[in-house]
């Protein structure tokens, strides 16, 4: 139920997208724009990603996030949640690797909307077949 909501929601940010083609952090945050989500790139360490703003944090996007992806290890997981509170972000979808049970824990006592077991890529990939 809370997926379809997701990804009904028109404006995500990756946290964690980067360059290489090869990784997950590319994969998503590429496959999102292709499917015609308006997807902000975040990552400190960017700034632009074919011809794309990369954002340094999740404040300086210009516009409402809607649903924040996470691509990056548990403990920035952790930090990110707490900007996410301030920027009154509903949804989060954590890949698999970004969490541990401290993270979940924060993210549930904050009421964020979660979905922690699954792969927006996958699930993409599923949508294109039907």
């Amino acid at each position: 139920m809370i997926k379809k909501e997701m990804l009904d929601k028109k404006v995500w940010a990756v946290v964690g997208v980067t360059p290489n083609k090869e990784k997950y952090g590319y994969k998503i945050w590429k496959k999102l724009l292709d499917h015609g989500y308006e997807t902000y790139g975040i990552n400190p360490k960017y700034d632009y990603i074919q011809k794309e703003k990369i954002y340094t944090s999740l404040k300086e996007v210009p516009k409402k996030i809607d649903v924040i992806d996470l691509v990056v290890p548990p403990k920035v997981s952790l930090k990110t949640l707490e900007e996410a509170k301030e920027l009154d972000i509903d949804y989060i979808w954590f890949q698999p690797g970004t969490y541990d049970d401290k993270v979940i824990e924060k993210a549930t006592e904050l009421g964020f909307k979660i979905i922690y077991n699954d792969c927006v890529l996958a699930t993409l990939n599923e949508l294109e077949k039907k």
